[in-house]
């Protein structure tokens, strides 16, 4: 296509051109993952030869040091990563129940225009991140596929990349400051945090989720960022010719079968044909007992805790538990972990080359040195747009928020007890820019390209549309939103 071809509005045309680029040079998310292997090898190498970096132990790492710490990094956060594969999960599992899937094409049926079908699915997207992001990404990218389906029924020509985009925006913008975020989450372990540990500078018992997930700051962030990125997807949105439905992507043939979408409602067939063994495994007393104690245990925790006690493994264990109560059948849900697995084999297998790539900037000082540049030319003022820059170019190698945040957490919180900024705000800004750069790394995008049937380089294009769009608005709601003004609790 020629750019005399293109038509549309000036946001559009550019959004086009972009997304064509992008869809002729970006590489798949495993090839992704090796070259910037090599990018960070090589940097760290330059940059200790030229004594400009030292490990944290003294002297600088030569090419036998870098390739240790980069295996070392492989298995640094197998922890971690089984909490991210776990939430991932728990949220396919919640996604693909038949009833939830049942909903969505309800809501499908509501836009009439392709600017409302790919907005619709972008505020879904962004809203369900803040609860859980693992649930919004398999929720997003279903709904994105299902959005395509009744378009294509409906005769509503529209985009089916910019669709995939919107399902993908809650990974992209919102999910770092709900529910789920691993930064904020993080900080509200005592273990992790306080006297010592690299984070002796906070306060021994942690910082709440108040003073970040549940502070009005980082609420108010959320909503004025999804009214800001629905308006630019409103804009960009291709018209016309320019506009490309989902059986381009997806034969028509294969667009209505049961795989597609959240299958048929589970039958419970008699039980006197079953043999004890399957009656047992079938039991919906035996699950539904064990899931709603789960979910009252967490009920407990909440009540007799407050938000303090809302942590990584207190979402999971809750997810887990609400997947039992929702699927009550053991066996179903099972069955169904079954298939989370193939959605997340991409994220397992990518997970330890990026820990690698984290070992390599964290043992050779790399990651210690970008910090310490950016951060040194803060002022209070300034900060949380340092600590957002700081954050969003070190996921652009280190896609997992919580090893981010192992890593640059330390210093950006010694910066910002420095410049007497709130510890609170300072996690918060470092989480957009741990978000924000999600839309041009295609890690955590892989299990939604899986269930969208759509390859990275045709979506990423205006994934990263959406990413310079939001550079100007996040610099300014980060410059002048007040922090202690704010506050609800």
């Amino acid at each position: 296509m020629s750019s005399n071809d293109i038509q549309g509005s000036a946001i559009e045309r550019l959004g086009i051109r972009i997304a064509n680029s992008v869809e002729r040079w970006m590489p798949s998310p495993f090839l992704f993952a090796i070259l910037l292997t090599y990018l960070v090898f090589f940097a760290a190498l330059v940059l200790g030869e030229l004594g400009i970096i030292e490990q944290a132990e003294g002297g600088t790492a030569g090419p036998l040091g870098l390739v240790d710490h980069w295996f070392d990094g492989f298995w640094d956060f197998l922890a971690f990563a089984m909490q991210m594969t776990v939430i991932l999960m728990t949220g396919f599992a919640l996604a693909y129940h038949p009833r939830a899937n049942a909903i969505l094409v309800r809501l499908a049926d509501i836009p009439s225009t392709p600017p409302q079908a790919v907005v619709f699915v972008a505020i879904f997207s962004m809203a369900i991140a803040w609860i859980h992001w693992g649930f919004s990404l398999i929720l997003g990218a279903i709904f994105a596929r299902e959005m395509g389906k009744v378009a294509y029924e409906k005769g509503i020509d529209v985009h089916y990349p910019l669709l995939a985009v919107s399902g993908y925006m809650g990974l992209g913008l919102t999910w770092h400051w709900g529910l789920s975020g691993s930064g904020p989450l993080l900080l509200t372990d005592a273990a992790s945090v306080g006297e010592g540990t690299v984070f002796d500078m906070l306060p021994d018992d942690g910082i709440p989720i108040t003073e970040t997930i549940a502070h009005g700051y980082g609420i108010t962030l959320t909503i004025l960022s999804i009214i800001f990125a629905s308006l630019v997807l409103y804009l960009i949105t291709p018209s016309g010719e320019q506009a490309r439905g989902i059986t381009e992507y997806i034969p028509e043939s294969e667009l209505f079968g049961q795989e597609t979408d959240g299958g048929e409602e589970i039958e419970q067939s008699d039980n006197e044909k079953k043999t004890p063994a399957e009656r047992i495994d079938n039991s919906l007393v035996l699950g539904g007992i064990i899931g709603l104690t789960g979910f009252v245990y967490v009920f407990y925790m909440l009540v007799t805790d407050g938000l303090a006690a809302w942590d990584l493994n207190v979402i999971n264990f809750g997810f887990l538990m609400a997947g039992v109560l929702v699927w009550t059948n053991p066996s179903a849900y099972r069955d169904k972990f079954g298939e989370a697995a193939t959605a997340a084999a991409g994220i397992i297998l990518l997970f330890p080359f990026f820990a690698g790539i984290q070992g390599i900037m964290a043992g050779s000082g790399l990651a210690t040195y970008i910090a310490e540049v950016l951060i040194d030319a803060s002022t209070a003022q300034t900060f949380p747009i340092i600590a957002w820059v700081t954050a969003a170019i070190t996921n652009a190698f280190i896609p997992s928020g919580g090893g981010q945040w192992l890593v640059l957490g330390p210093p950006l919180m010694e910066a910002a007890d420095g410049l007497g900024v709130e510890f609170g705000h300072a996690a918060m800004a470092y989480a957009v820019g741990d978000a924000h750069t999600n839309l041009l790394n295609p890690f955590w995008a892989i299990p939604l390209l899986a269930i969208t049937r759509i390859k990275a380089r045709e979506m990423f294009g205006y994934a990263i549309v959406m990413l310079l769009a939001l550079i100007p608005f996040l610099a300014i709601m980060l410059f002048f939103l007040p922090y202690d003004a704010l506050a609800i609790f």
